[in-house]
């Protein structure tokens, strides 16, 4: 749990300082953790069951979504975070970059999209 906290302490303080901030900081950090920990075999389906199970909190599927869909989310704040946090992000050379939002299994052969740029 230490390099937990080391990871999503950077993370928070992207958010601004208002109290919708400070609100969106704290749903933020439990949705990683909801991720994270294997309290469900479909994660993603049950991430709102997951974050009041384990964390308690009371909201809303229309909340949280609109949370998640927030265009208001310092998404650039927290991907320049997220390349300082990593130590050396090239591997001899090159950024290695993966992006996957299927649930479907994967073989490693034939991959969309996949090449020396």
């Amino acid at each position: 749990m230490h390099i937990i906290k080391q990871l999503l302490t950077p993370l928070q303080a992207t958010f601004s300082n208002t109290p919708q901030g400070q609100k969106r900081k704290r749903w933020f950090v439990y949705t990683l953790m909801a991720c994270i920990v294997p309290f469900t075999s479909s994660m993603t389906s049950n991430l709102i069951r997951s974050l009041q199970t384990l964390f308690g909190l009371e909201l809303s599927k229309q909340r949280f979504y609109a949370f998640m869909a927030s265009s208001t989310l310092p998404w650039g704040k927290l991907w320049l975070q997220v390349w300082k946090l990593i130590p050396n992000s090239t591997t001899n050379g090159r950024v290695i970059l993966a992006l996957d939002d299927s649930i479907n299994p994967k073989t490693g052969k034939k991959i969309f999209g996949c090449a020396y740029f």
